[in-house]
């Protein structure tokens, strides 16, 4: 049995993880696109690492595009297997592909006219289309948290839930083999302990061989207890004294409903100010009625505050905006408001627009409240960029930045770390994934400090052997 590291490798987007059993039946966990601009990647999302005939089924952590984004491509490219998933991720994933099959197709038509204009063959083609979503879908397979199910008659699953977005999961298997029986344990998105709306991530059955994400192994978030106090400072800030808008960009699943919820309770506590609020996202809006309909997901707290709200995610000057000319009309807006809208990096979306008309107004304030891969639009303002090039301009950067990193859903290295403490004694190897490598080396450390035994982070399209690696263990560069 051998595990193939097919994405997310020494690079934090594009997830897809292949075990091949002895017997040649292959699970892919997550098929995920990638997200970002390293140029040893810029191919990546077009091929494979294997072949998507020979996969027999895949088994998906979570919603989240560089987790689920290349499912339509891979049944495009002859995949004919199951695709098992919680119930609530099945249902983001048939809003959350859609939306990316139309922006393939929009990226593709704007492509094909630059190439035009410039004397280039348009030969720019989408990843996959709608039609290729529906078949998608119906490969779905639904399974609730905590029950073990059959994906091969060797091979036993089981969800549990994550706590990072609506129906996340760590996926945990036992694969027998003869008279052996191996367990694996794949973490997927580690999620955060405490947080609005959802559960705390649920510990994974112990396991000899995990792989893990890593994506913020060296560093800690911002406490929370503080964060909606620092949320209404910075409404004040930004809407009172300024009088200006509030951009949030903010991924269209989790990051969203997480701020229109504290903006609820902010208002249902009457110190929100008296200014009109925009979800300016149709996938978001979307999304949002998807949360509605999967209580199953929400934690203590939520269902205590259902008692007195019926509609967490929803207040008096909220408003909703799906219709493209609805959108427009904000950027004409005078006065002060708060836009949250999509994507949270930046990169793609109609907050692209926002940014584009706000981020050389001294009188905008942009709120970042979650990862952007370098190169994106995102990771250049946290890092502190003076301008940006958007739609064939130089814009300077005169708006205020603001960053709140304590509305992650992404553990940090000690809420991983913890979440990983009962695999210490069950666990031969650790392979780190879905992280930079220096993130990962520092991981890698912090792990190895605590007993971890043998930790170890695969480069892209590495193929590993799971044997003992105390029983000759091999090289492997980290």
């Amino acid at each position: 049995m051998n595990i193939k590291f097919c994405g997310a490798a020494r690079e934090v987007t594009g997830s897809a993880h292949l075990i091949t059993l002895k017997n040649g039946y292959k699970i892919l966990l997550d098929c995920g696109l990638y997200q970002g601009s390293a140029r040893h990647m810029k191919d990546f999302n077009t091929g494979w690492l294997f072949q998507p005939e020979e996969v027999d089924c895949v088994i998906l952590s979570h919603a989240h595009i560089d987790h689920s984004g290349r499912l339509p491509k891979l049944v495009k490219d002859g995949f004919k297997g199951t695709i098992y998933s919680t119930h609530a991720t099945r249902s983001l994933c048939a809003i959350m592909l859609l939306d990316s099959a139309k922006i393939q197709e929009r990226d593709a038509e704007y492509a094909n006219k630059w190439r035009k204009r410039h004397g280039k063959k348009a030969n720019k083609k989408p990843l996959y289309k709608p039609e290729h979503v529906k078949k998608t879908m119906d490969r779905f397979s639904t399974t609730g948290y905590n029950q073990w199910f059959s994906v091969h008659p060797d091979v036993d699953v089981v969800f549990k839930d994550a706590g990072h977005i609506l129906g996340s999961a760590s996926v945990s298997l036992r694969i027998r083999e003869g008279k052996k029986t191996t367990t694996i344990g794949f973490t997927g998105d580690i999620g955060r302990p405490e947080r609005p709306i959802l559960r705390d991530p649920q510990p994974m059955p112990k396991a000899e061989y995990i792989i893990s994400e890593s994506t913020y192994g060296d560093r800690l978030h911002e406490e929370a207890p503080g964060e909606k106090e620092k949320l209404f400072q910075i409404i004040q800030e930004a809407c009172v004294k300024k009088k200006g808008k509030l951009i949030i960009p903010a991924f269209s699943i989790g990051r969203t409903q997480e701020v229109v919820y504290l903006l609820d309770q902010l208002s249902s506590a009457g110190r929100l100010p008296k200014i009109p609020v925009f979800v300016d996202s149709p996938l978001a809006v979307n999304a949002t009625e998807i949360f509605g309909i999967h209580p199953e997901c929400y934690d203590d707290d939520l269902n205590e505050y259902l008692l007195t709200d019926k509609d967490p995610f929803g207040f008096h000057d909220l408003h909703y905006i799906r219709a493209v000319e609805d959108s427009k009309r904000l950027n004409t807006l005078k006065g002060p408001a708060i836009i949250i809208s999509a994507s949270g990096m930046m990169n793609a979306g109609r907050v692209k627009h926002h940014l584009f008309n706000n981020i050389d107004n001294p009188k905008a304030t942009f709120l970042i409240v979650g990862y952007c891969a370098d190169g994106t639009p995102g990771g250049e303002l946290r890092k502190g960029a003076r301008e940006l090039y958007l739609f064939g301009e130089i814009k300077k950067v005169r708006a205020t930045i603001e960053i709140m990193d304590s509305f992650s859903a992404h553990g940090d290295k000690n809420e991983m770390l913890d979440f990983l403490s009962n695999q210490r004694k069950s666990a031969k190897q650790v392979f780190l994934v879905h992280g930079n490598l220096p993130t990962q080396k520092s991981f890698a450390k912090m792990l190895e400090s605590v007993g971890f035994k043998s930790v170890v982070i695969p480069r892209l399209g590495q193929t590993i052997p799971l044997k003992d690696p105390n029983k000759g263990k091999s090289k492997q560069n980290r």
